[in-house]
């Protein structure tokens, strides 16, 4: 499943739709060389282990790879605590969107009833860090800032890691500003929705 991104030679992997320990456990035996794993022993020829020139890849390279699990579906945060029990996960990120769906919420995602499901889940990841002794161990809780969910209050709920954006939105936004500045160019006095739709054009009649 995960060998050929593997082989690519990241530094760390997502796996999403989590749903149970034996899932988790799975996509980290997809990382691991027998007999630990099942990852195809073709690091000779591969791309992260500079094609056999690197000769301690196999020595580091379970260490170095960053292992994410993504816990999106209620089954999923009811099995949360499980997940992230499971030797090798990294970090445990719950997705908002496909949770508030998988909860009939797919049009009023992480509303209160959302919020509440994700408490639970949050607080059995972090649970399994403070009693590992100093609160260091465990696996990282990680998540998404949406509108009605803060990176602040995220913050405060003692999530390690957050995404503030994805690559397309950001695009999406930085192409609906430019069509935005060169509208009100053409037309200073008009204020134009940033909402726009962005393949409309501006028809300029030649005198």
């Amino acid at each position: 499943m995960g060998q050929k991104a593997l082989d690519l030679g990241p530094q760390g992997l997502i796996f999403s739709m989590i749903d149970n320990p034996d899932l988790a456990q799975q996509a980290v035996s997809y990382c691991r060389y027998p007999p630990n794993g099942i990852h195809g022993a073709a690091h000779p020829i591969v791309r992260a282990s500079k094609y056999g020139i690197d000769e301690d890849y196999l020595t580091t390279c379970e260490n170095d790879l960053f292992l994410m699990c993504q816990v999106e579906s209620m089954e999923g945060i009811r099995n949360v605590k499980e997940i992230a029990a499971v030797d090798g996960v990294d970090c445990i990120q719950i997705g908002p969107l496909d949770l508030s769906a998988n909860m009939g919420q797919l049009l009023d995602p992480v509303n209160d009833k959302v919020k509440a499901m994700m408490s639970g889940a949050e607080e059995a990841v972090i649970g399994i860090k403070s009693k590992k002794g100093n609160g260091s161990n465990g696996p990282y809780l990680a998540g998404f800032a949406m509108q009605n969910d803060g990176p602040n209050e995220l913050r405060a709920r003692g999530y390690n890691m957050l995404s503030g954006g994805v690559d397309i939105g950001l695009y999406r936004n930085a192409a609906l500003d430019d069509v935005k500045r060169f509208k009100m160019g053409l037309n200073p006095t008009r204020e134009i929705d940033r909402t726009a739709d962005v393949s409309s054009f501006v028809n300029i009649q030649s005198k």
